[in-house]
């Protein structure tokens, strides 16, 4: 695939392929004859993965050393596999505030609903 179709299918720009494999976030792309990017199910695979880990909040620092541990074979599963359980625990800690946010946006959305109901209720009374 090419990294217009890549980018189209994963919804990320060109411009971001190209940053992510420059640091070190995807392996690098093979490269045509015309030294264009032809990407690979497997070049795909890791797209979507960053992506995905990216959209969660996971820092490209975290990443590019996953990368980097992945790269050097077998020898570093214990250590990626330590480095996901972190993540993972600090994703955790992340929703549950989220969920205390989101939790007390509703309440605070149902307060101004009880408000404009009084309000409204007022005002009926007024024209009355």
């Amino acid at each position: 695939m090419t990294i217009t179709e890549v980018s189209k299918k994963y919804d990320m720009t060109a411009d971001t392929l190209r940053y992510y494999e420059r640091i070190g976030l995807i392996p690098p792309v093979n490269r045509n004859g015309s030294g264009i990017r032809d990407y690979t199910e497997g070049d795909c695979k890791w797209v979507h993965f960053m992506k995905c880990m990216r959209g969660a909040g996971l820092s490209i620092e975290v990443l590019v050393e996953y990368e980097t541990l992945f790269q050097k074979g077998n020898s570093t599963i214990k250590a990626r596999k330590e480095l996901l359980i972190e993540q993972r625990s600090r994703l955790a800690e992340k929703i549950k505030e989220m969920q205390q946010t989101y939790e007390r946006l509703d309440k605070k959305i149902d307060g101004y609903e009880e408000r404009v109901f009084v309000k409204e209720e007022e005002l009926k009374k007024a024209d009355d």
